[in-house]
Order: structure tokens, then C-alpha cells, then sequence
């Protein structure tokens, strides 16, 4: 059974630090690309960034994390990471992991398996 679950998600304070996880079962996630969307009250679920597969880097979606989101890959535990820091308050939002795909790609409905999401919440 081909699964993702997100973990890692919690209350922070602005300027903080938080590490998502985005661990894989039923298949290897290092020969797929692992895509990082955030849903925030009351908005619409947005790409925020992908990392494709093991010879492929990193593509941003969401303009205003690049230089503070980045991912990186445990092979070994079959699992991906999304480091996050410097949070702001807007980026209060539920963060889901879609796999599937070789590649990246800017379309929701190209990923099919998706986890069941975590929260993050930045305030004071």
C-alpha cells in the first residue's frame, strides 16, 4: 500500500524554527518527486516547493519561502524533510506531502497519493 504520512507540525513563534517530515511507505521515495503544499484558513491549498528525484533539485512554487524552506532526503528511512525557518504568522497553514511523480509539476491533481496533513501555526 503506497502511503505518506506528514509529521512534525506544532505552535511556534515568529522568527522560529520548525522540521516537517514526510515519511513514505509501499515505496521507495527516493525515485519519485516529493511536493510540499500548505492550505491556510479560509484560502486555497498552494504549491510551496518539490523535490524531484535523486539527481533533481529543488523547485519553489511559493516566492516567499525560498531562502527559508529548503528539503533534503533520508534515504535510508525512506523519508523527506522540510526544513522551515524564520517562520511568519503567514505561515499558519495545514502542510500536506503528494507524491507519485517522477518529476515535478505545478498541478495538484498530477500528484496521487497524498498525505493526511499537518499543522503549523506561527504566532506569538
Amino acid at each position: 500500500q503506497v502511503q505518506v504520512v506528514e509529521s512534525g507540525g506544532g505552535l511556534v513563534q515568529p522568527g522560529g524554527s520548525l522540521r516537517l517530515s514526510c515519511a513514505a511507505s509501499g515505496f521507495t521515495l527516493g525515485n519519485y518527486a516529493i511536493g510540499w503544499f500548505r492550505q491556510a484558513p479560509g484560502k486555497e491549498r498552494e504549491g510551496v516547493l518539490c523535490i524531484g528525484s535523486s539527481r533533481a533539485g529543488t523547485t519553489y512554487y511559493a516566492d516567499s519561502v525560498k531562502g527559508r524552506f529548503t528539503i533534503s532526503r533520508d534515504n535510508a528511512k525512506n523519508t523527506v524533510y522540510l526544513q522551515m525557518n524564520s517562520l511568519k504568522p503567514e505561515d499558519t497553514a495545514v502542510y500536506y506531502c503528494a507524491t507519485g511523480r517522477y518529476d515535478c509539476v505545478d498541478s495538484q491533481r498530477r500528484y496521487p497519493y497524498w498525505g493526511q496533513g499537518t499543522q503549523v501555526t506561527v504566532s506569538s
